[in-house]
């Protein structure tokens, strides 16, 4: 029951003391003022207490009460969060808008989750099993695309005593029993869980398949596993979220949970209706269907843009446990770290590196530790795949949010400014990027795409580093000078760039490549770079393959051939061969 534990005694921002509050606890959800707003507790002595508010502070004055819970900051689980787009601490926005208007106010509470609404639910455990934590006791179907099954909350176990059996219920009614050592414990739809606590699962498992994505940059040079981390850094203008988007709606995971964590407004917004716009390539049904979506702007309270990041991670966890496979964007965490840094500074802590405090790299090992492949406790197997964006001031990686997040994750896809400005998209740039997860993968890209797939990748990037050396001595005494071999190089780099590392999001068979089509193409890029050697070999000067047109061929074979249909392949290889030997041929007469 609730006791008023607490008087406001100071106020900065964000941040309030209470005083008279021997008996809060670290975590503790709290009510502040009369307005009664969220708050959490994170800082205890034997007097007085210190909350971070996740509303606005405006109008809150001293002597206010606050107002203890009991428990720390919890969400709501259950049907009804795909489709839903929430604010940072689960409030749906549509109900938010209707209540408010445009603006956010305080003070108001939004129950997350429709308790009106009935599901139809259809049980799948008989009554007298023993069930516990995790075990899936009915199914639901929430959306078009994605079936709902109803768990047994962690820590509880024992017999389940009754069920409601197949009917529909609202997300609050009781629908089963189950008699444990404490007692009997009602299960319904929904339930409550911690945000800064990681969901149970039976094990971690291995990383050994690949999140395929269809961008080609992604799942051949730099590929990222299901359950693997990834950062995206990059500054302004450099398609960081254009990129996430890509993942978001071609990705081969289930359920897409993006986290839109203090970025503008208006960027915000185009998210959103863009979103709700996008139909879902594999079944033709709107993407939302199996997507969440979380906005916290930047105008926004402060501290709730600390929550969404956890809230969106809990829910991320929340259908692994079910056996899907879950892929988690964060754009971005560093208005998140900007966030860690403002009430850090309200509570006059020490600072770190540029104002951050001392625990950012602490804090952001918290959350994408908890990515990873599992065995979930029902048996069944599931994933979160953590994508975060990185907005450095002036592209900066050198700065504490991009160094301390890459001692974290092993996927990391640096997006370059000048190749962004040159339009060339994505915007990867090929030499500052690299994953960790090849070793992990050589395994599944050798049984389903080919034997020798990572040989033939390091073929590709050894070219594009030659090619990077040489244009240091391009610069200075341009590329006329260089040996026939040398221009050979860098011509087949051209070829890889344009042909196959940039990539059209808006053309029918270029925003999205099968692994078979990609594994095609390099074989082609890998034949042009056999034959370029054979001709430097012959001494015949490879200018003479510039007239043959052949290199802009293969560069648009991304678009003249189809997803659906490689058979071109055979015939373009059969041009290549043949315009070389013409090549050959001519020279030597």
């Amino acid at each position: 029951m609730e006791q008023t534990k607490g008087y406001i005694y100071g106020i900065n921002g964000p941040v309030v003391k209470i005083k008279g509050s021997a008996k809060f606890s670290m975590q503790e959800m709290v009510y502040v003022g009369n307005k009664r707003l969220i708050g959490e507790v994170i800082g205890v002595t034997s007097d007085a207490a210190v909350v971070q508010v996740y509303e606005d502070t405006t109008g809150l004055m001293l002597d206010e009460p606050v107002v203890g819970t009991g428990s720390p900051l919890c969400i709501t689980l259950g049907p009804g969060i795909l489709s839903n787009i929430f604010d940072g601490i689960e409030r749906p926005l549509k109900d938010i808008r209707e209540y408010f208007g445009s603006f956010i106010g305080a003070g108001v509470e939004f129950k997350s989750l429709d308790d009106k609404k009935k599901w139809q639910a259809e049980f799948v455990v008989p009554e007298g099993s023993d069930v516990k934590g995790g075990d899936i006791i009915a199914k639901v179907q929430e959306t078009s695309l994605i079936e709902h099954r109803i768990m047994v909350p962690p820590g509880i176990s024992g017999k389940l005593l009754w069920v409601a059996g197949n009917g529909s219920y609202t997300i609050n009614e009781p629908i089963a029993r189950v008699q444990t050592e404490s007692g009997e414990h009602e299960i319904t739809m929904a339930q409550k869980w911690p945000i800064k606590t990681e969901r149970p699962s039976k094990e971690r498992m291995p990383i050994s398949r690949p999140l395929i994505t269809g961008q080609r940059i992604m799942d051949t040079m730099f590929m990222l596993a299901k359950g693997g981390a990834a950062a995206i850094p990059g500054g302004f203008g450099t398609g960081k979220t254009m990129n996430q988007h890509q993942i978001a709606k071609w990705c081969d995971a289930d359920i897409i949970v993006y986290i839109g964590c203090g970025e503008r407004g208006n960027e915000m917004t185009q998210v959103l209706e863009e979103f709700s716009e996008l139909i879902d390539p594999k079944s033709n049904r709107p993407l939302l269907d199996r997507t969440v979506l979380i906005a916290n702007t930047s105008n926004m309270p402060v501290a709730a843009r600390e929550a969404s990041i956890y809230t969106g991670i809990t829910i991320a966890e929340y259908y692994r446990d079910m056996g899907y496979h879950v892929a988690l964007m964060a754009d971005s965490t560093s208005r998140w770290a900007e966030a860690l840094r403002e009430i850090s500074g309200r509570l006059e802590e020490m600072p770190a590196e540029e104002g951050f405090p001392a625990y950012l790299a602490s804090r952001l090992s918290a959350f994408y530790e908890r990515a990873g492949y599992f065995c979930n406790l029902n048996g069944t197997e599931g994933s979160v795949s953590v994508i975060g964006a990185v907005s450095p001031q002036g592209g900066d990686f050198s700065e504490p949010v991009t160094q301390n997040t890459k001692r974290f994750i092993r996927c990391f896809w640096a997006l370059d400014k000048s190749l962004a400005y040159a339009r060339h998209y994505p915007a990867i740039n090929w030499l500052n990027s690299y994953s960790g997860y090849t070793d992990d993968l050589e395994s599944w890209y050798a049984e389903n795409v080919s034997p020798d797939f990572m040989k033939k990748r390091g073929e590709l990037m050894a070219i594009l580093q030659e090619e990077s050396n040489l244009m240091e001595i391009v610069k200075l005494i341009g590329a006329d000078v260089l040996p026939e071999g040398q221009k050979a190089t860098l011509e087949v780099a051209r070829v890889i760039r344009l042909g196959f590392l940039q990539q059209n999001a808006f053309h029918k068979d270029d925003t999205y490549v099968p692994m078979e089509k990609q594994n095609k193409m390099i074989d082609t890029i890998l034949l042009y770079n056999r034959r370029m050697k054979d001709l430097v070999a012959r001494g015949v000067p490879v200018s003479l393959v510039a007239k043959t047109g052949i290199a802009d061929e293969i560069v648009k074979m991304k678009y003249n051939i189809p997803n659906d249909d490689l058979s071109p392949f055979l015939a373009l290889c059969t041009r290549i061969d043949t315009a070389f030997d013409n090549v050959i041929r001519e020279n030597n007469s």
